[in-house]
This record gives C-alpha cells, sequence and structure tokens, in this order.
C-alpha cells in the first residue's frame, strides 16, 4: 500500500513547469476568499453563478462529494450529473443539454476526461462564464485524451487498465476500460484512505475506449476565462502534461501534491479554485450590472 500523500499546496512547481516551457501565459491564482454563509442557504441574486461539475472515467458524481459540500456551505446551486462515458460527443451533448436547462451564469468544472467533455459542451454555450479544469484533459480541437496523454512520459494507466466488451446501439461489441481493483488505490487514489478508494474501486464507472480515442472538435477554453488545478502526483495524466494543458490555455493555475483522485483526497484546494473562478464570474457580472 502507497503511504498517504501530504496535502499541500505546491505553486513552485508549477511556476518550474512554465518557466521549463518558456511561457508565462499560467496565471496562479490564490486562494478564494470566501464569506461565511448559512449552510444549505443558496444565493437569492439571480446572477450568482451555478456551479456543475463534471466526473471523469472511473469515477461517478460521488467523487465531487467534498466539494460539493464545500460549496453548499457557502450557499452556491451545484448541479453534478452523471455522464455516460460512452463517447465524447455524444458525453458533450448531454452535458450541453443540463447546461441548457440552468438559468443564470454556470462555472463548468470538470475532472479528468470531463475536461475534454466541458471544453466541447461549453462551446458556443451563452451561460458559461468560466471553466475550471481539475486535472483535467484540456484538448484542442482534433486532439484526444489519449493523444494528451502520451504527449509526455509518466503515465501508468496503461498497465493498471483491463478491457471489458460492452454491447453497441447498431450492433456488435465495442471495448470499455476499468481500472484493476487491486490496482485502484495506487493507480488513481494514492492520496484516500485504503478503505475509501476500495469503496472507489468497486463503483468505478468503466469508460469506452472509443472515447478516449475521439479527437474534440471545439475547444470552449479559447474564449471562456479558465483555471487548473495540477495534481502533481497523478499517475493518470502526467503532470507535465497538465501543466503544458494549463499554460496553452492561459488558465489561471495552482498545483496541489495530489494524486489523480484529488476532489476526493483534497476537495478544498479543489473548492478553493473553483470559488475563485465563481467569484470572478460574479464580480464581472455586478460591475456590468452596475451593483
Amino acid at each position: 500500500m502507497n503511504p498517504p500523500i501530504p496535502r499541500r499546496t505546491v505553486t513552485a512547481s508549477l511556476l518550474a513547469g512554465a518557466a521549463a516551457l518558456g511561457t508565462s501565459s499560467v496565471a496562479y491564482a490564490s486562494p478564494a476568499k470566501t464569506s461565511h454563509r448559512r449552510p444549505g442557504r443558496p444565493h437569492g441574486r439571480p446572477d450568482t453563478p451555478t456551479v456543475v461539475l463534471i466526473h471523469g472515467a472511473f469515477a461517478d458524481a460521488s467523487s465531487w462529494s467534498g466539494v460539493i459540500q464545500r460549496l453548499q456551505r457557502h450557499g452556491h446551486r451545484v448541479l453534478a450529473p452523471a455522464l455516460p462515458l460512452r463517447g465524447l460527443a455524444s458525453d458533450a451533448a448531454y452535458i450541453r443539454s443540463v447546461l441548457d436547462s440552468v438559468t443564470g451564469p454556470v462555472v463548468l468544472a470538470g475532472h479528468s476526461y470531463g475536461g475534454a467533455v466541458i471544453s466541447q459542451a461549453a462551446s458556443g454555450a451563452p451561460g458559461v462564464k468560466a471553466l475550471v479544469y481539475v486535472a483535467a484533459f484540456v484538448p484542442e480541437a482534433g486532439e484526444s485524451a489519449l493523444q494528451l496523454t502520451g504527449r509526455f512520459p509518466g503515465s501508468t494507466l496503461g498497465q493498471a487498465t483491463v478491457t471489458q466488451n460492452h454491447p453497441l446501439p447498431g450492433g456488435g461489441q465495442g471495448e470499455e476500460l476499468l481500472i484493476e481493483k487491486d490496482l485502484f488505490h495506487g493507480q488513481f487514489a494514492a492520496g484516500v484512505p485504503l478503505s475509501t478508494a476500495q469503496v472507489m474501486a468497486a463503483g468505478q464507472r468503466p469508460i469506452t475506449l472509443a472515447a478516449l480515442q475521439e479527437p474534440a472538435t471545439a475547444a470552449a477554453w479559447k474564449t471562456i476565462p479558465s483555471w487548473y488545478l495540477v495534481a502533481t502526483e497523478d499517475r493518470n495524466i502526467p503532470p507535465a502534461a497538465q501543466r503544458w494543458m494549463a499554460a496553452r490555455a492561459r488558465a489561471r493555475a495552482v498545483a496541489v501534491r495530489a494524486p489523480h483522485a484529488v476532489s476526493v483526497s483534497d476537495p478544498k484546494p479543489v473548492t478553493d479554485l473553483i470559488l475563485s473562478a465563481v467569484h470572478s464570474v460574479h464580480s464581472v457580472h455586478s460591475v456590468r450590472s452596475g451593483r
């Protein structure tokens, strides 16, 4: 069993990564200053953003539980829909239908493969005012999640997954991936208590191989302000790839010494980054409305 990973923000490593890239396009977000509101009491003003959280592969919406609890304690409206994990275009279309049901501005966050989904789903969505990537893919149009993973060394996901068949709607069979249960803790959630990781492994959601291979057709981060959390102990998406994607998207970024399942192991810094995006959106709307 791997020892627990210390929980501390290590922005210095991200600065070093950006320097190595020769870019100054990454801005570093300070932890959000949060107001103390009564638990469970949503903001009444219509210009307060709704936070929509999209999980990634090998997880479900419960992976956001610690973040949801913190956001709700601050009075924010939160949605965390279940992602089908069947294909990028179809997954993005489903999330777009969720976004279209929300009144008012939206801060849209995605973890892992969910980052590719939000990049496509938010394209042309007028309500989405900020994107938050949490150890996530940020593809350009034409890029797939697997391409981005292979761009830098360090991922051990391929050795930890098993393939199983699933029926296709039109007949025949496709392939979907799962992480070996005995390897799940070390591969996906090394900073999470073993008992929690075992529950996560038992309930993990498989993703189709086709979804990871499918190229993106839109890149909403080109026009929507973005934030990024780099998980420096990630064994799924190499941290170097995360830094590179954050820099390319000109995201306001922080780094946390945490595993891929950072929203489970370290929900506070994840929440703080989302709140930074929320407050930025709220401030812009307040200025525009003359408040």
